[in-house]
């Protein structure tokens, strides 16, 4: 059974960071592409930033030079380490995973608010 736990989000003051952890079970991250996404109210689920089995990261317009995903393989974990937070990045953040299937977490919310 899969299974994508996040945690780290919270609130913080706009300038601020976070890392967010994604605990990945059942499905190997070295080998698999891993992602972050994110949704606001009102608004639909949005690709944040992705990494593949080989090395490749993207990310969002958006959040280019201020995010960075990254992967610890010997934890299973998938980062996604925030810096110079704006309140636009208010979201609901979601790690994924595709293997076999896709596989998402449960969500963590994060605030950007003073």
């Amino acid at each position: 059974q899969v299974q994508l736990v996040e945690s780290g989000g919270g609130l913080v003051q706009p300038g601020g960071s976070l890392r967010l952890s994604c605990a990945v079970s059942g499905i190997i991250v070295r080998i698999s592409t891993s992602g972050w996404y994110r949704q606001a109210p009102g608004k639909q689920r949005e690709l944040v930033a992705s990494s593949t089995s080989y090395g490749r990261t993207d990310y969002a317009d958006s959040v280019k030079g201020r995010f960075t995903i990254s992967r610890d393989n010997a934890a299973n974990t998938v980062y996604l380490q925030m810096n110079s937070l704006k309140p636009e990045d208010t979201a609901v953040y979601y790690c994924n995973v595709r293997g076999p299937a896709v596989y998402w977490g449960q969500g963590t919310q994060v605030t950007v608010s003073s």
